[in-house]
């Protein structure tokens, strides 16, 4: 899409500027070079900046315009000269004539206080190296901290100075060129070589450390990490040299970045965001070897990865062609987990992602992966089943050679699902128009097909589903059946479901063999079991506290707890001191049992640990752990005043699952007249969004 307007078209723009789509048309290559500098001040949550703009026209033009959101624009030069412009708060308008096939430089000085798509956390607490800023830009729109381009199709090379207070660590887009020290600050200087959408810049600015890697074929890789982490860096990142070098072997075209970078931050929007060369993923991911068991990165890790070819590398025309993003990206990321997670994992996770399909399908909820509005599930999850029906259909030569072949043609490019397509016929020389049909227009998943192709792919699947059956149809006791299956099978994830589906047909003594098979999923399946302890299992289960897992842990512990009285405070020393994982949910159920457990604190920890529990809902804290902390006050204590707070604060939050949380509590108090009244007390201490917001939920004049 064009950044120009056609002579004649200016006014037409002023009275239709909300759908500024309308009367444009060009080339997406207009805009060559962008310079980019600004002055981030985190304590003021503001930004200065100036940035520089190369351009050509390939038809004489009266107007160019570019997207800039709730800026204070202080001047404008074209060529290093004044130029007419226009701006509204939404878009900067240039006015002049623009000939062909001449060059042309725009720079523009602004400031603005970004109310999205950049986030300051922490520099008003007291907590150290808490501080961070970062961006997002996707479906966030980085024109409201620089003036850019909303539509993914202008690529432009950008180079980004950011200047940043002293002491911290600046990443970004880019090799970094150099670094200047000022009396208070730093600045940070990137430089990009190929063209790219502006949606994909991004940086972020804490406390870092970092170890490099370097790929089989050369490229590095910087992988960042809190210095308290120290100790989680190889869990988390575990593999991602693998995965890297896994990755451009399978898509057969080298990664087309300088370097690249993954940097975690807190409360991070999504999982994980692709930015050119620099991946910003949530800090919940940061794990240690216990944790990697139970929940890791490698599937975020690959999923990013694989977006730097598909969606920045080649990047859709637009919304209805998001399956050249999600759907590739979810498949390759479903390969590198079978290489490095092992194809039990695999085959599995593909069945319960099928299930998922087929139940959205049975609840009406099935959409084509050719409708801009279609949810997640269909974009990624029955996007990379139909990639992966489409291997199986073309065989692998022509799958790899038609991808390879279709990156190359259209690298640093928008391209359509069309085009992908017509790039595998060709490559093929086999019709795709049923395929596109089947697996692209219809709303329909297609589990029977899907679940033959695990039960032929893999064994154990089969062996699942022949068991089901014969559970449902057979006259013969149910553990006979379960036992005959179990013995002629090694897959610990087949023996998980068949712990799960079918234990209350399994006697004591099938469960205490399961116990003593010491497969960790097994295990962990067993510590999910609903109702009462047999006496011949206690020892058993206590067992679970060993085990190196944190879900299993938890499960354990409070089951232990609730079913075993007596034997309280022997389980709490077991658990003092874990953490868990980054919600901390060991350390906050152990807090929870501990204050409610007769006589186990003396009364000054009691007071210090009840502290502790409370605390954890302040902002501080990152929001994995302030949602469980909600979570298990709720359950058992009243709100305190500073809980309340905390929750208004929660309600107005960046991340919407997180916000949608708090708001649904609030409402459930806002509806008790007691919570109500304690609401209205505290409405006064609140300002800006959270006091408009409670305020709204009160009904306040």
């Amino acid at each position: 899409m064009s950044r120009f307007l056609k002579p004649g078209l200016i006014l037409f723009f002023f009275l239709f500027r909300l759908c500024h789509v309308a009367g444009q048309e060009g080339s997406a290559s207009d805009f060559l070079r962008g310079e980019i500098m600004i002055k981030v001040d985190p304590f003021n949550e503001s930004v200065q900046g100036q940035v520089q703009y190369h351009f050509s026209v390939d038809n004489t033009v009266d107007s160019v315009y570019l997207d800039a959101r709730a800026m204070n624009i202080s001047k404008v030069n074209l060529n290093g000269r004044k130029v007419r412009y226009t701006y509204d708060g939404r878009y900067l308008v240039l006015s002049r004539k623009y000939r062909e096939n001449k060059e042309y430089s725009i720079d523009i000085h602004y400031s603005c206080k970004p109310d999205q798509a950049m986030y300051f956390l922490g520099w008003n607490d007291t907590i150290p190296g808490n501080e961070q800023v970062w961006t997002q830009g996707q479906g966030k729109y980085n024109s409201h901290w620089v003036p850019s381009f909303d539509e993914m199709s202008e690529k432009v090379s950008f180079s980004i100075s950011i200047d940043f207070p002293k002491g911290y660590e600046v990443i970004s887009n880019g090799k970094l060129a150099k670094t200047t020290d000022h009396n208070q600050t730093s600045s940070w200087h990137y430089e990009m070589i190929k063209p790219m959408s502006s949606y994909l810049l991004a940086f972020a600015g804490g406390r870092y450390s970092s170890e490099k890697q370097i790929s089989a074929s050369g490229k590095p890789l910087y992988l960042h990490y809190y210095p308290h982490d120290s100790l989680k860096a190889e869990p988390t990142y575990r593999y991602t040299k693998e995965i890297f070098d896994l990755l451009e072997k399978e898509i057969g075209v080298p990664y087309p970045w300088q370097n690249y970078k993954q940097v975690p931050v807190r409360d991070f929007l999504y999982a994980g965001m692709e930015n050119t060369g620099v991946t910003l993923f949530s800090d919940s991911f940061m794990t240690d070897s216990t944790a990697f068991k139970d929940r890791n990165y490698v599937n975020v890790n690959a999923h990013e990865l694989a977006h730097q070819w598909f969606g920045n590398l080649v990047t859709e025309q637009d919304a209805s062609s998001h399956w050249l993003h999600e759907g590739f990206a979810t498949y390759y990321s479903w390969l590198a987990q079978k290489e490095f997670l092992g194809e039990d994992h695999f085959y599995w996770m593909l069945l319960e992602k099928a299930n998922e399909l087929a139940n959205a399908d049975r609840e009406g909820e099935g959409t084509s992966l050719l409708d801009p509005t279609a949810n997640s599930l269909t974009f990624y999850e029955k996007g990379a089943f139909a990639l992966l029906m489409l291997r199986e259909y073309l065989g692998d030569e022509n799958f790899r050679r038609g991808v390879q072949e279709f990156l190359t043609a259209f690298s640093f490019k928008n391209a359509t699902v069309d085009d992908f397509l017509a790039q595998l016929e060709s490559t093929s020389a086999t019709s795709l128009k049923s395929f596109r049909q089947r697996w692209l227009e219809s709303k329909t998943f297609h589990e029977k097909e899907v679940n033959q192709y695990l039960r032929n792919s893999y064994p154990p699947i089969d062996q699942f589903f022949k068991a089901r059956l014969e559970l449902i149809s057979s006259t013969e006791d149910n553990e006979v059946i379960i036992k005959k299956f179990w013995g002629n099978t090694t897959s610990s994830e087949f023996r998980k479901r068949l712990i799960l589906q079918y234990h209350r047909s399994l006697s004591t003594e099938f469960l205490k063999k399961a116990f003593n098979s010491a497969d960790f999923k097994v295990r962990q399946a067993l510590s999910f079991l609903p109702g009462p302890i047999p006496e011949e299992l206690i020892e058993d289960y206590e067992s679970l506290l060993n085990d190196k897992s944190y879900i299993t842990l938890e499960n354990a512990l409070f089951k232990l707890w609730i079913l075993r009285p007596g034997q309280r405070k022997t389980y709490l020393d077991k658990c003092r001191g874990i953490t868990g994982f980054s919600n901390k949910n060991i350390r906050q159920l152990w807090l929870l049992l501990a204050i409610l457990t007769r006589d186990y604190l003396p009364v000054e920890e009691l007071e210090e640990y009840t502290k502790e529990l409370f605390s954890y809902t302040a902002e501080p804290y990152p929001m994995e752990v302030r949602q469980l902390a909600f979570q298990l006050i709720g359950e058992v204590f009243p709100y305190e005043d500073k809980n309340l707070k905390d929750l208004v604060n929660a309600a107005v939050h960046p991340a919407w699952q997180f916000r949608q949380f708090a708001r649904t509590i609030l409402k459930d108090l806002i509806s008790d007249e007691v919570q109500e009244e304690r609401l209205r007390s505290l409405l006064n201490e609140l300002k800006g969004e959270e006091y408009k917001y409670l305020s709204n939920e009160l009904n306040e004049e």
